[in-house]
């Protein structure tokens, strides 16, 4: 990348977002201060466990499936998506596919079953039938671990994004953005609990939608609507010519990457149903039913914004470049920005306002995303750990409240920590991470819970323990983190492990070790139990 092309993107930038840097601020403000009101309303209605957990269970089927569009459009979609489509063609497209399949999943398997038998979190579930305490510490545990790898990619992306808006390029600066976002997040779930979370992740949703339609018609427009022309321009600007339009660029070259893209998959497919702050969005609504229509609304609303996403990175690989991209955020991470801005024109006042008001949608979906994610952990924490195993089920609701209050402040804190290290990763790569540690640690339990009647709480155990250790561990010792320029410490090499997704590995051996636990069990399953659940789970009966 020549020093050069780097700084005509820098000055391209710079030069649209200082003039209108009042207009851009003020957005961002005026979208922070809307937020923060609308949490202040929730929190005022927030009285008990089920409104701060729940929300009340007083949603209703759309509005929990815009909810829950909101929770999972998060910066990954938004910005890394379009990175890796601008910067890989066919390649990166198969990340929105992943993640739009991956809810089939959900709703044939899990939703109304979770919603049935379920009260506040997936450790309610996971117990229902076993020992209490070990099961839900694991289930906790996980929950935590699933959740900061999450977050991740959230506080990644508001470095990337806040640092173009307002020329910040010193390391200082971004991770005091990422600090900042942290702050936020804090007070959100704090104040709001539940039914703040949920409004916010609503207008967020809408705002998002209608952000990408207007970048996707603007890209198409500027095409004479013909799709064929698009991604014509897109491959042979990509100095990649048709190889861009066709499998391999990413996940091909070798046998190693052919397998990175098989692991990639298995977890994108499988990682949704195992995600802890999708899952609680199951117990807002008052039935299965509703729980149901969540997921075919969410369906819906997922599934148009990701056919968006071809013509934001098409877009932006054929209008921007990717030289220019990788010089703005080498993991891509600026490509939607980018493409607003050109398409907008560099030197208008048309493209700083575009870029404004699409940066804004962006950290509205990164604030949207972090206070689920946060709201799911410490809910995890205060109810399962606090409460049922170091409080043995005798705190209070007000315990059990403020328990989860000060959860949030640590876990924001962890997440500021780890989110300035993580800077310069591509964050739709970060999310699958989070989406292979879900499906191996919580997903094979959930399963065997709620469908194999001989599961044993050594099963549970091995399962969660099993999935999540193996599963972070390869993550630890793969290219992610280091022995590539692009990974979180470049300078470094200890990558023994080839794949940059460890799902091809972990995924199976989380139901491996659950069914092995279980047969190497002497427990005797209680079967009465097993068949209270069932019932529930598919009836609804004595749901909460």
């Amino acid at each position: 990348m020549s020093s050069t092309t780097l700084h005509t993107v820098q000055v391209a930038a710079s030069s649209a977002t200082t003039e209108h840097r009042p207009l851009i601020i003020t957005l961002f403000a005026a979208f922070v201060v809307a937020t923060l009101c609308i949490t202040v309303w929730a929190g005022r209605q927030t009285k008990d466990a089920a409104d701060f957990y729940a929300g009340g269970r007083q949603f209703t089927g759309f509005q929990n499936g815009l909810a829950i569009s909101g929770d999972y459009m998060s910066a990954a979609s938004f910005l890394g998506i379009a990175g890796a489509i601008a910067l890989f063609g066919y390649d990166g497209f198969l990340y929105s596919i992943g993640f739009l399949v991956a809810w089939l999943v959900a709703l044939l398997l899990v939703a109304e079953p979770l919603r049935n038998s379920g009260r506040f979190t997936m450790g309610d579930v996971l117990a229902y039938r076993m020992r209490q305490r070990p099961v839900r510490t694991a289930a906790g545990t996980s929950t935590i671990v699933v959740s900061i790898f999450y977050l991740l990619a959230q506080m990644a992306g508001a470095g990337v994004l806040v640092s173009l808006l307002l020329g910040i390029t010193t390391d200082a600066g971004k991770i005091a953005i990422v600090g900042l976002v942290g702050v936020l997040m804090i007070l959100y779930v704090t104040i709001g609990g539940m039914k703040g979370t949920t409004w916010v992740q609503m207008v967020k949703a809408v705002l998002l939608i209608a952000g990408t339609l207007l970048i996707t018609f603007l890209v198409l427009l500027k095409f004479n609507f013909n799709i064929s022309d698009l991604l014509g321009t897109a491959a042979e600007k990509s100095g990649k010519g048709a190889a861009f339009l066709e499998p391999g660029l990413k996940y091909g070259a070798t046998g190693t990457s052919k397998l990175d893209f098989i692991s990639l998959g298995i977890a994108l497919v499988l990682g949704t149903a195992g995600l802890p702050h999708i899952l609680i969005r199951f117990y807002t609504v008052p039935t299965a039913k509703a729980a149901r229509k969540s997921v075919i609304w969410a369906i819906g609303i997922i599934g148009a914004f990701y056919l968006m996403t071809i013509a934001l990175g098409f877009g932006a690989a054929a209008i921007v470049g990717p030289e220019e991209i990788t010089a703005s955020n080498k993991a891509g991470n600026t490509a939607a920005p980018l493409l607003a801005l050109y398409i907008g024109g560099t030197d208008s006042a048309g493209g700083a306002i575009l870029l404004a008001v699409i940066s804004a949608v962006a950290f509205a979906t990164i604030l949207a995303v972090v206070a689920g994610l946060t709201l799911a952990s410490s809910s995890s924490f205060a109810h399962d750990i606090y409460a049922n195993v170091i409080r043995r089920g005798q705190a209070t609701e007000k315990e059990e409240l403020r328990a989860a209050r000060w959860a949030t402040v640590l876990i924001g804190i962890v997440s500021i920590a780890l989110g300035a290290m993580a800077r310069d990763l591509n964050v739709a790569g970060l999310v699958a991470l989070a989406f292979a540690v879900a499906a191996s640690a919580n997903l094979p339990t959930i399963l065997y819970s709620l469908f194999w009647k001989r599961f044993t709480t050594q099963g549970a155990l091995w399962s969660i323990y099993g999935g999540l250790t193996s599963s972070v561990l390869l993550v630890l010792f793969s290219p992610v983190v280091s022995g590539k320029p692009t990974s979180m410490f470049p300078s470094a090499d200890f990558a023994w492990f080839p794949l940059e997704n460890p799902g091809l590995v972990s995924i199976p051996l989380g139901f491996l070790l659950g069914w092995l636990g279980t047969l190497l069990s002497k427990e005797e399953p209680d079967k009465g139990k097993y068949a209270e659940l069932e019932v529930k789970s598919l009836t609804g009966v004595g749901a909460h």
